[in-house]
């Protein structure tokens, strides 16, 4: 909720300017290259507060050449998916988790407080505007990308006091281009994704263009995305900007998923909080977060304990991994019967909350 020191737009407030020529829906489906007829923005300042809301026609950002947000990184984003189902009506899959998290990322860059649920009704109403851009399909949705950035228009490093909160709607397909396949990894210790104390548990654009330089690395190697490493323990934390899960038998000798805890340094994905609630709810074997590392892994591979790795996203939703390339070494990681592997089961059954097919309070209709 907006503080009582900057209180919140009001989704009442809305200003609707619809375009007066809407553009063509081409089949392109690439991921984050088709966008929308219409935007949302929300300009506030230290002033006057929350402007009003306002959606309008899909237009370039006017900024300041010494806007802060380019010359600090001080701005976040968030990412959401919204889906047709088979009786046409249009979810959005939970849709607070993503505004919660993207209120706590805004303390931590010290961008205005503000009320989630505002935000997400204006959201609701966005996307029912632009809701002719998602086709009946399963393998394409609407993602919406909120973002808020300074709009500080002087130099130096300090808390702004004039910010614009945005949100834009592109069509989404696959994510890799090799959707159907598993994705191999490249696991060095020499670069850090995040680190306790830092932003790795926020979803700041920092964290993200912080990865290219070792992504291209990964690239050189035939590993499509890295699996970052924390510690001397070599400790899993993502990979790519996925969370990372590990079926296998534990050193106990049993059955479990693992992924890595939130200490600070991992984001809470709300694919990973989906997967855990959904196989804790299923009670057919242990569901954990807890510290993994790369000996762990690698004794479990080599004692044929290790049943899958996948990474949770919301732009790749469920992606199995067949290979970590680690010290010199190739590790193929198991890559179970379709039919009959873990990630199959779960990314039908989220699909199936997603598109309706499972009634769920996870899912908010349009």
């Amino acid at each position: 909720m907006g503080d009582n020191s900057t209180p919140s737009f009001k989704a009442a407030d809305l200003v609707i300017q619809l375009s007066s020529a809407p553009k063509s829906k081409l089949d392109v489906f690439a991921f984050g290259t088709v966008f929308t007829d219409h935007m949302l923005t929300i300009e506030w300042s230290l002033s006057g507060g929350w402007e009003p809301p306002l959606i309008k026609p899909f237009e370039n950002l006017s900024l300041h050449p010494a806007c802060s947000s380019l010359h600090y990184g001080i701005q976040l984003f968030e990412g959401l998916k919204a889906y047709r189902g088979d009786d046409n009506q249009l979810r959005i899959f939970r849709p607070m988790l993503n505004m919660n998290r993207m209120a706590k990322s805004a303390r931590r860059a010290c961008l205005p407080a503000f009320d989630q649920s505002e935000l997400l009704e204006c959201i609701r109403q966005l996307v029912e505007i632009d809701q002719d851009w998602v086709p009946q399909s399963d393998s394409v949705s609407l993602y919406i990308r909120p973002t808020f950035i300074s709009i500080e228009s002087s130099l130096g490093v300090k808390k702004p006091t004039r910010a614009l909160l945005y949100v834009i709607l592109c069509q989404a397909g696959s994510y890799f281009n090799n959707e159907t396949q598993a994705v191999s990894l490249w696991a060095n210790p020499k670069y850090t994704r995040a680190w306790k104390g830092g932003t790795g548990d926020c979803k700041m654009g920092g964290n993200y263009g912080g990865t290219l330089f070792a992504q291209y690395e990964a690239v050189g190697f035939g590993c499509q995305q890295v699996l970052w490493l924390h510690g001397e323990d070599h400790q899993l934390t993502e990979a790519g900007t996925m969370n990372i899960f590990l079926h296998w038998i534990n050193e106990d000798g049993e059955e479990e998923l693992a992924t890595p805890p939130l200490d600070g340094m991992i984001l809470p994905g709300v694919t990973r909080q989906s997967v855990l609630e959904l196989t804790r709810k299923w009670g057919e074997f242990k569901v954990v977060e807890r510290y993994l590392t790369m000996g762990q892994l690698c004794s479990a591979l080599k004692q044929q304990r290790l049943k899958e790795v996948f990474g949770s996203g919301t732009a790749c939703m469920i992606c199995p991994i067949r290979q970590i390339v680690y010290q010199g070494e190739n590790l193929h990681i198991p890559c179970r019967d379709k039919n009959s592997r873990l990630t199959s089961r779960i990314a039908t059954e989220l699909t199936n909350i997603q598109y309706g097919r499972t009634p769920s309070d996870w899912t908010i209709l349009v």
